[in-house]
């Protein structure tokens, strides 16, 4: 399994400059990058800089933020789906990033979970003509995003099979999925195949994994079981210095 850095986070104390930052995970032997937002980013100098070290972006955000469960939203996701799709392309990035978007006042939960299926079907054309794979993420609303409508890797999973692309799958957050209190052998079950990228940090406190209470060999073994080898996405915020965060997060991880 690759590894690749957040570099919204990583190597952010040692590096103003966010080119600097792929520099820094290419010299500390890391297989990719990943970042959030792309509007406020140097693009030229980042397309520069990624062919220069050779290094892989794994993963940005469709931008702006879109509202998947709210049904009249459709053409404003898409319009932030068609617009990120270029810069995607451009960068050589195979994946960008949707959230649910917060709860909708008033609407049941069965008319959002419809609403995030029906919006994703349409955007599902969209993104296979592209070549990109759109990923659902699932994140947690007991420490960090409360008032989100998808906090769950099960209802994520079943709105992965229910839209039916082969373009738009899961994205497995371990912070996340562990601080709402879920065991990924059981959330996952026989559906790994439909989860397309994973991110990690440790549980509590969103750092370096070795640095909480998450059991990272028995996780990694979980993944490993379930047939997982694609990119595992660092997106944990360093409790000190970056390089000695990647040594434990490498220790803990066995990678």
């Amino acid at each position: 399994m690759m590894l690749s850095a957040c570099i919204e986070w990583l190597f952010k104390a040692e590096h103003e400059d966010f080119c600097d930052r792929i520099r820094a995970a290419r010299d500390a032997g890391l297989g990719g990058v990943e970042f959030h937002m792309w509007r406020n980013k140097p693009l030229d100098e980042i397309e520069r800089t990624l062919a220069e070290t050779g290094l892989a972006l794994t993963s940005l955000l469709v931008e702006p933020r879109v509202q998947l469960v709210d049904p009249g939203a459709q053409e404003a996701v898409l319009t932030a789906i068609h617009e990120s799709l270029p810069i995607a392309r451009r960068l050589k990035s195979p994946a960008l990033v949707v959230a649910s978007g917060p709860l909708v006042q008033g609407a049941t939960r069965e008319a959002q979970h419809a609403s995030m299926v029906s919006i994703l079907k349409a955007a599902a054309p969209i993104v296979e003509d592209a070549g990109i794979t759109l990923l659902l993420e699932p994140v947690n609303t007991l420490v960090d995003h409360p008032g989100v409508y998808l906090d769950r890797t099960p209802e994520g999973l079943d709105v992965i099979e229910e839209v039916g692309s082969p373009r738009v799958r899961l994205l497995y957050d371990m912070y996340h999925s562990t601080a709402m209190g879920e065991a990924p052998e059981q959330v996952l079950g026989a559906r790994m195949h439909l989860v397309a990228h994973v991110q990690v940090a440790d549980s509590p406190g969103r750092h370096e994994p070795g640095s909480g209470a998450i059991d990272w060999k028995h996780y990694l073994g979980v993944l490993h079981a379930k047939g997982y080898t694609g990119a595992i996405g660092l997106e944990y915020r360093p409790s000190g210095d970056t390089l000695a965060s990647l040594q434990l997060a490498r220790r803990s991880l066995g990678l």
